[in-house]
């Protein structure tokens, strides 16, 4: 069984970043916490969370297809942290329900860098599901 604390971060495909930017940072009180211009990506802190966005004609955002709309998705991926971390319990679950499991990748998410796995949900939605953040390491 999989132990799901929180809502680490949500991805959303943007067209319009400064109107994006506007609504989250200036209506709802999110701070930048960083940008990677080079690939599209502005990592908003949003309370105890991550909200990603990614701006669809971007090297990042030119993955997920489309830009939001009738024919493109707007949500690219959420993220579950989920404790404990149990990487090969969860895998076993996982693959024994018949669910296709990603590797073990460091990500960066609302705690830190820490490792993560991507699974779909049955309608092909990705879902990440987060550990705890890396210590000592630098």
């Amino acid at each position: 069984m999989i132990h799901i604390r929180e809502l680490d971060h949500l991805v959303l495909r943007v067209r319009d970043l400064d109107s994006m930017l506007h609504f989250y940072c200036g209506m709802l009180g999110c701070t930048v916490e960083r940008n990677k211009q080079a690939i599209g990506l502005v990592q908003l802190r949003a309370g105890r969370s991550i909200l990603d966005l990614v701006v669809v004609d971007s090297k990042l955002g030119r993955v997920g297809g489309a830009g939001p709309g009738a024919e493109g998705r707007n949500l690219d991926h959420f993220c579950f942290r989920v404790e404990p971390f149990d990487e090969p319990a969860m895998r076993r679950f996982l693959e024994s329900q018949g669910v296709s499991v990603g590797p073990v990748e460091a990500r960066y998410g609302a705690e830190g860098e820490g490792p993560s796995i991507y699974i779909a949900d049955p309608e092909g939605n990705v879902v990440e599901l987060k550990g705890p953040p890396e210590t000592g390491s630098g």
